[in-house]
């Protein structure tokens, strides 16, 4: 499992990661939140208990302290509507120690600028590629959409990514300081259970996607293809009704949760993951972690965690010819994989990194002050 970047100064990361005799307060700013169902905020939560559990403190900046809207084209997305002022006063009223800003959206733009006026460092996380999203609903170049997120996250001091690939991406794309921070998996929940001879009243094989229901996840690429047996959708998003209406012979089954996720992911013969936009893909880990062999394109996210793993999973460029594949690839490889992460692992990434951040800009701010 990737631990942290190679550019990365080794000594830096040694000293700064190292925990504090101080209190330790960390602000985490999202503009992901409850209700949202996705990857930003699974992650954020997870991380969050292992923080407190360390004995970091922990609070957060979210839309449900704030007015918000619904998101055009997205209405499960809620924008806050929130003065500086107001937004200000919560971050002082935390005085944090460090502060993370998870989020391009509106009140990460408003921590950004609160951070910059009163020379506080910070971290950022990419966790969504925004510009892709973003291009696909509204008539904007991806151009000018990634020289404002290379705006937004260069002005901190770590800008955290989940895989190597996504790493050497943003990279070539001008953005700085670069910092690993892997994702986990509760093994305990995600885990295999007895196969079921007709899961949900279906015939084997049983080729599932779990997730959003949206445009971004490219769920037709799946849906069109001939496959033996039958097709799954577990979650639900802004698609659904289309699709639902458009693919009568996909089972589609609804947003699950807790042990009824668990035991739907572990009824699948293969877990297709179509998507090749996203930054990761915590669903593979829960398929992964039930037994379920995986089939993706070559893409972030599926290409890192497969690679040199082939029993656990197939990417190809034909998702059909993977799906097929990975019938023949081995449960008990694909548990093993998963087996690799943990949440204590990637939270000492995480903590880590926004203790290097914090160092790296002490550092600089005063260096200038000298």
């Amino acid at each position: 499992m990737l631990q942290r970047l190679s550019d990365i100064e080794d000594n830096i990361w040694a000293q700064a990661a190292t925990p504090i005799a101080i209190p330790e307060r960390l602000l985490i700013v999202s503009d992901a939140w409850h209700p949202q169902v996705n990857g930003v905020v699974r992650s954020i939560e997870n991380t969050n208990r292992e923080l407190i559990r360390r004995g970091v403190e922990v609070s957060m900046i979210t839309p449900d302290g704030f007015r918000n809207i619904p998101c055009p084209t997205y209405p499960e997305i809620r924008l806050s509507i929130a003065s500086y002022r107001k937004v200000a006063a919560k971050i002082e009223a935390a005085r944090p120690t460090y502060i993370h800003i998870a989020t391009e959206g509106p009140l990460g733009l408003t921590a950004r600028r609160w951070c910059i006026r009163n020379g506080m460092p910070f971290s950022t996380s990419y966790h969504t590629r925004f510009p892709e999203y973003v291009a696909a609903r509204l008539p904007i170049p991806e151009s000018w959409l990634y020289a404002f997120v290379k705006w937004f996250h260069n002005a901190g001091y770590g800008c955290m990514v989940a895989t190597p690939s996504l790493a050497d991406e943003l990279k070539q794309r001008g953005i700085r300081n670069l910092l690993s921070w892997s994702r986990g998996i509760d093994s305990t929940l995600f885990r295999p259970y007895p196969l079921e001879d007709n899961p949900f009243g279906l015939p084997r094989p049983i080729f599932m996607t779990v997730g959003r229901v949206a445009l971004e996840k490219n769920l037709p690429a799946f849906l069109d293809l001939d496959l033996p047996g039958s097709k799954v959708v577990v979650g639900d998003g802004p698609a659904r009704a289309e699709l639902q209406k458009l693919y009568p012979d996909v089972h589609f089954l609804g947003a699950k949760f807790g042990e009824e996720l668990a035991h739907a992911y572990s009824q699948a013969d293969v877990f297709v993951f179509p998507s090749k936009t996203d930054t990761f893909g915590n669903a593979i880990l829960e398929a992964l972690a039930s037994g379920v062999p995986v089939a993706a394109y070559p893409v972030t996210g599926p290409a890192d965690i497969l690679h040199g793993n082939a029993k656990a999973g197939v990417v190809d460029t034909d998702l059909a010819k993977a799906c097929v594949a990975a019938l023949s690839c081995s449960r008990e490889a694909a548990r093993s994989v998963a087996l690799n992460y943990s949440w204590e692992a990637a939270t000492t990434q995480f903590i880590g990194n926004v203790r290097v951040a914090n160092h790296r800009g002490r550092k600089q701010t005063h260096a200038v002050s000298l």
